[in-house]
Protein backbone atom coordinates (compact mmCIF):
# COMPACT_ATOMS: atom_id res chain seq x y z
CA UNK A 1 0.00 0.00 0.00
CA UNK A 2 1.51 3.33 -1.07
CA UNK A 3 -1.00 5.50 0.79
CA UNK A 4 -3.45 4.44 3.47
CA UNK A 5 -5.57 6.97 5.33
CA UNK A 6 -7.45 5.59 8.30
CA UNK A 7 -10.49 7.37 9.78
CA UNK A 8 -8.79 10.76 9.50
CA UNK A 9 -10.42 13.65 11.35
CA UNK A 10 -8.97 17.14 11.06
CA UNK A 11 -9.70 20.57 12.51
CA UNK A 12 -8.69 24.08 11.51
CA UNK A 13 -9.11 26.15 14.62
CA UNK A 14 -12.33 24.92 16.22
CA UNK A 15 -13.92 23.82 12.97
CA UNK A 16 -13.83 20.16 11.98
CA UNK A 17 -13.18 19.94 8.23
CA UNK A 18 -12.36 16.28 7.64
CA UNK A 19 -14.79 13.93 9.36
CA UNK A 20 -13.38 10.43 9.07
CA UNK A 21 -11.55 10.00 5.76
CA UNK A 22 -10.60 6.50 4.60
CA UNK A 23 -8.55 6.08 1.44
CA UNK A 24 -6.23 3.39 0.05
CA UNK A 25 -3.93 3.63 -2.99
CA UNK A 26 -1.86 0.67 -4.15
CA UNK A 27 1.46 0.88 -6.02
CA UNK A 28 1.01 1.96 -9.62
CA UNK A 29 -2.66 2.88 -9.26
CA UNK A 30 -4.27 6.10 -10.45
CA UNK A 31 -7.09 7.41 -8.28
CA UNK A 32 -9.30 10.48 -8.54
CA UNK A 33 -11.01 12.56 -5.88
CA UNK A 34 -13.91 14.80 -6.85
CA UNK A 35 -16.06 17.08 -4.79
CA UNK A 36 -17.78 20.46 -4.76
CA UNK A 37 -16.08 23.60 -3.46
CA UNK A 38 -15.50 23.56 0.32
CA UNK A 39 -15.89 19.78 0.48
CA UNK A 40 -12.46 19.33 2.11
CA UNK A 41 -10.37 18.22 -0.90
CA UNK A 42 -7.67 20.87 -0.57
CA UNK A 43 -7.58 20.43 3.19
CA UNK A 44 -6.88 16.72 2.70
CA UNK A 45 -3.95 17.57 0.42
CA UNK A 46 -2.57 20.05 2.95
CA UNK A 47 -2.80 17.48 5.74
CA UNK A 48 -1.09 14.79 3.66
CA UNK A 49 1.65 17.35 2.94
CA UNK A 50 2.06 18.06 6.66
CA UNK A 51 0.79 21.65 6.92
CA UNK A 52 0.85 22.44 10.67
CA UNK A 53 -2.12 24.79 10.29
CA UNK A 54 -4.36 21.74 10.40
CA UNK A 55 -4.72 19.58 13.51
CA UNK A 56 -5.23 15.85 13.17
CA UNK A 57 -7.59 14.90 15.99
CA UNK A 58 -8.04 11.26 15.04
CA UNK A 59 -6.71 8.68 12.62
CA UNK A 60 -3.48 8.04 10.74
CA UNK A 61 -1.74 8.58 7.41
CA UNK A 62 0.51 5.72 6.31
CA UNK A 63 2.94 6.07 3.42
CA UNK A 64 4.54 2.83 2.25
CA UNK A 65 3.79 1.41 5.69
CA UNK A 66 5.34 4.32 7.60
CA UNK A 67 3.10 6.45 9.80
CA UNK A 68 3.72 9.99 8.55
CA UNK A 69 0.89 11.65 10.50
CA UNK A 70 3.32 13.65 12.65
CA UNK A 71 6.31 13.84 10.30
CA UNK A 72 7.46 17.25 8.98
CA UNK A 73 6.90 17.96 5.30
CA UNK A 74 10.54 17.49 4.28
CA UNK A 75 10.58 13.96 5.72
CA UNK A 76 7.47 13.06 3.74
CA UNK A 77 9.13 14.30 0.56
CA UNK A 78 12.22 12.21 1.26
CA UNK A 79 10.00 9.13 1.48
CA UNK A 80 8.74 9.77 -2.05
CA UNK A 81 5.66 11.98 -1.67
CA UNK A 82 5.21 14.78 -4.23
CA UNK A 83 2.42 17.33 -4.61
CA UNK A 84 1.55 19.98 -7.17
CA UNK A 85 -0.53 22.94 -6.04
CA UNK A 86 -3.39 24.72 -7.72
CA UNK A 87 -1.66 28.05 -7.00
CA UNK A 88 2.09 27.29 -6.80
CA UNK A 89 4.31 29.91 -5.13
CA UNK A 90 6.52 32.39 -6.98
CA UNK A 91 10.20 32.23 -6.01
CA UNK A 92 11.84 35.48 -7.06
CA UNK A 93 15.57 35.34 -7.77
CA UNK A 94 15.68 31.55 -8.12
CA UNK A 95 15.90 30.33 -11.70
CA UNK A 96 13.96 27.20 -12.54
CA UNK A 97 17.17 25.62 -13.86
CA UNK A 98 18.91 26.16 -10.51
CA UNK A 99 15.97 24.70 -8.60
CA UNK A 100 16.04 21.62 -10.81
CA UNK A 101 19.78 21.23 -10.21
CA UNK A 102 19.07 21.14 -6.46
CA UNK A 103 16.13 18.76 -6.40
CA UNK A 104 16.64 16.49 -9.39
CA UNK A 105 17.17 12.78 -8.70
CA UNK A 106 17.23 11.91 -12.39
CA UNK A 107 18.16 13.52 -15.67
CA UNK A 108 15.20 14.79 -17.69
CA UNK A 109 14.78 16.51 -21.03
CA UNK A 110 12.69 19.58 -20.26
CA UNK A 111 11.96 20.28 -23.92
CA UNK A 112 10.44 16.82 -24.32
CA UNK A 113 8.14 17.74 -21.44
CA UNK A 114 6.87 20.74 -23.35
CA UNK A 115 8.91 23.45 -21.66
CA UNK A 116 9.93 26.52 -23.61
CA UNK A 117 13.77 26.67 -23.29
CA UNK A 118 13.55 30.25 -22.01
CA UNK A 119 11.51 29.19 -18.99
CA UNK A 120 14.57 27.62 -17.36
CA UNK A 121 16.36 30.98 -17.08
CA UNK A 122 13.42 32.72 -15.41
CA UNK A 123 12.56 32.96 -11.72
CA UNK A 124 10.25 30.12 -10.69
CA UNK A 125 6.66 31.02 -11.61
CA UNK A 126 7.45 34.75 -11.92
CA UNK A 127 5.18 36.09 -14.68
CA UNK A 128 4.57 32.53 -15.89
CA UNK A 129 1.35 31.92 -17.79
CA UNK A 130 -1.10 29.39 -16.37
CA UNK A 131 0.16 26.73 -18.76
CA UNK A 132 3.81 27.49 -17.98
CA UNK A 133 3.13 27.08 -14.27
CA UNK A 134 1.60 23.65 -14.85
CA UNK A 135 4.56 22.53 -16.98
CA UNK A 136 7.00 23.93 -14.41
CA UNK A 137 5.26 22.00 -11.63
CA UNK A 138 5.32 18.81 -13.69
CA UNK A 139 9.04 19.14 -14.45
CA UNK A 140 9.81 19.63 -10.75
CA UNK A 141 7.68 16.64 -9.76
CA UNK A 142 9.21 14.31 -12.35
CA UNK A 143 12.70 15.43 -11.28
CA UNK A 144 12.03 14.14 -7.77
CA UNK A 145 11.40 10.58 -9.00
CA UNK A 146 8.46 10.20 -6.58
CA UNK A 147 6.50 7.14 -5.47
CA UNK A 148 3.18 8.99 -5.18
CA UNK A 149 2.10 12.24 -6.83
CA UNK A 150 -0.93 14.21 -5.72
CA UNK A 151 -2.25 16.73 -8.23
CA UNK A 152 -4.33 19.46 -6.61
CA UNK A 153 -6.62 20.87 -9.34
CA UNK A 154 -3.90 20.73 -12.02
CA UNK A 155 -6.66 21.04 -14.63
CA UNK A 156 -7.79 24.40 -13.25
CA UNK A 157 -7.63 27.18 -15.84
CA UNK A 158 -6.48 24.98 -18.72
CA UNK A 159 -8.24 24.88 -22.07
CA UNK A 160 -8.81 21.49 -23.68
CA UNK A 161 -5.58 21.59 -25.74
CA UNK A 162 -3.36 22.40 -22.76
CA UNK A 163 -5.26 19.90 -20.64
CA UNK A 164 -4.55 17.18 -23.17
CA UNK A 165 -0.87 18.17 -23.29
CA UNK A 166 -0.51 18.09 -19.49
CA UNK A 167 -2.38 14.78 -19.30
CA UNK A 168 -0.09 13.17 -21.87
CA UNK A 169 2.96 14.15 -19.81
CA UNK A 170 1.41 12.76 -16.62
CA UNK A 171 0.55 9.50 -18.35
CA UNK A 172 3.90 9.04 -20.10
CA UNK A 173 6.22 10.15 -17.30
CA UNK A 174 4.33 8.90 -14.26
CA UNK A 175 1.38 6.55 -14.84
CA UNK A 176 3.10 4.45 -17.52
CA UNK A 177 6.11 4.14 -15.19
CA UNK A 178 3.93 2.75 -12.37
CA UNK A 179 4.05 5.85 -10.19
CA UNK A 180 0.94 6.07 -8.01
CA UNK A 181 -1.20 9.12 -8.75
CA UNK A 182 -4.05 10.87 -6.94
CA UNK A 183 -5.85 13.51 -9.00
CA UNK A 184 -7.88 16.07 -7.07
CA UNK A 185 -10.36 17.78 -9.38
CA UNK A 186 -13.55 19.78 -9.36
CA UNK A 187 -14.64 19.47 -12.99
CA UNK A 188 -13.37 15.95 -13.72
CA UNK A 189 -12.55 16.64 -17.39
CA UNK A 190 -8.93 15.52 -16.94
CA UNK A 191 -10.12 12.04 -15.99
CA UNK A 192 -11.19 11.38 -19.58
CA UNK A 193 -7.49 11.50 -20.46
CA UNK A 194 -6.01 9.78 -17.39
CA UNK A 195 -8.71 7.10 -16.90
CA UNK A 196 -8.30 6.42 -13.16
CA UNK A 197 -8.79 2.97 -11.68
CA UNK A 198 -10.81 4.29 -8.74
CA UNK A 199 -12.84 7.47 -8.37
CA UNK A 200 -13.87 8.84 -4.98
CA UNK A 201 -16.40 11.55 -4.24
CA UNK A 202 -15.95 13.82 -1.22
CA UNK A 203 -18.83 15.85 0.22
CA UNK A 204 -18.93 17.75 3.52
CA UNK A 205 -15.60 16.37 4.74
CA UNK A 206 -16.32 12.72 4.01
CA UNK A 207 -15.63 10.36 1.13
CA UNK A 208 -19.13 9.11 0.42
CA UNK A 209 -18.57 7.19 -2.79
CA UNK A 210 -15.88 4.90 -4.21
CA UNK A 211 -16.38 3.56 -7.74
CA UNK A 212 -14.35 1.87 -10.47
CA UNK A 213 -16.41 3.30 -13.33
CA UNK A 214 -15.32 6.93 -13.42
CA UNK A 215 -17.48 7.65 -16.49
CA UNK A 216 -20.62 6.70 -14.59
CA UNK A 217 -19.73 8.98 -11.70
CA UNK A 218 -18.88 11.91 -13.99
CA UNK A 219 -22.14 11.46 -15.88
CA UNK A 220 -24.15 11.40 -12.66
CA UNK A 221 -22.48 14.55 -11.32
CA UNK A 222 -22.89 16.35 -14.65
CA UNK A 223 -26.59 15.53 -14.85
CA UNK A 224 -27.61 15.83 -11.20
CA UNK A 225 -24.79 17.65 -9.41
CA UNK A 226 -23.47 16.46 -6.06
CA UNK A 227 -26.92 16.35 -4.48
CA UNK A 228 -27.46 12.85 -5.83
CA UNK A 229 -24.17 11.80 -4.21
CA UNK A 230 -25.29 13.33 -0.92
CA UNK A 231 -28.43 11.23 -1.03
CA UNK A 232 -26.42 8.09 -1.84
CA UNK A 233 -28.55 7.47 -4.89
CA UNK A 234 -25.68 6.59 -7.20
CA UNK A 235 -25.70 2.89 -6.32
CA UNK A 236 -29.47 2.62 -6.20
CA UNK A 237 -30.51 4.07 -9.53
CA UNK A 238 -27.50 5.47 -11.39
CA UNK A 239 -27.73 6.47 -15.01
Amino acid sequence: MVLEIKDLKVKSGEKEILKGINLKINPGETHALLGPNASGKSTLVQVIAGNPKYKVTWGNILFNGTDITKLPTEERIKLGLAITWQNPPTIKGVKLSKLLDKISKQGINTEELGANPGILDRSVNLNFSGGEKKISELIQIISLNPKLVIFDEIDSGLDIKKLEKVSKIIKKELIDKNVSVLVITHSGEILNFLKPKIINVMVDGKIICEEKDYTRVLKTIKEYGYEKCRKCELHADGP
